[in-house]
């Protein structure tokens, strides 16, 4: 998996067309402050160190959050990160498993719609640790 995470004072985003036929409708436009967005990429071997990778990337979120003293997290599916692809359906099983652990860990969580291309605007804050790239 790869990650590339920031910490915004503002993310929003718009969904603009939907690229997947199985992706459920979209929400409508949304403004998040203070926020860690995620833009993750699931890769074709993660799904088999699924409870691994869940867990480092759970860990490396919430480690941004604490440092600027956020609750918020967007998670951003972003598949230009890397030429291995996971499927559809292995990607979306592991982020609702992080979904899951952030949010009985107190997080409020976003996600950008899935299966769709989005149209957003980030303010990243100027902070070196505002920018993280991680390859788990």
């Amino acid at each position: 998996m790869k990650i590339i995470m920031f910490y915004a004072p503002e993310f929003w985003w718009k969904p603009y067309q939907q690229v997947l036929k199985e992706a459920p409708a979209a929400g409508p436009e949304t403004l998040v402050k203070e926020t860690v967005v995620v833009f993750y990429q699931v890769e074709a071997e993660d799904p088999e160190r699924f409870k691994k990778v869940v867990e480092k990337l759970v860990k490396n979120i919430k480690w941004l959050a604490r440092k600027f003293g956020t609750q918020k997290i967007v998670l951003h599916s972003f598949n230009h990160l890397s030429t291995s692809k996971a499927s559809p359906e292995e990607a979306r099983t592991l982020i609702e498993r992080v979904k899951e652990k952030l949010v009985k860990g107190g997080f409020e969580v976003y996600e950008t719609p899935y299966g769709w291309l989005n149209e957003w605007k980030m303010h990243v804050a100027g902070e070196s640790l505002a920018k993280v790239f991680k390859d788990l």
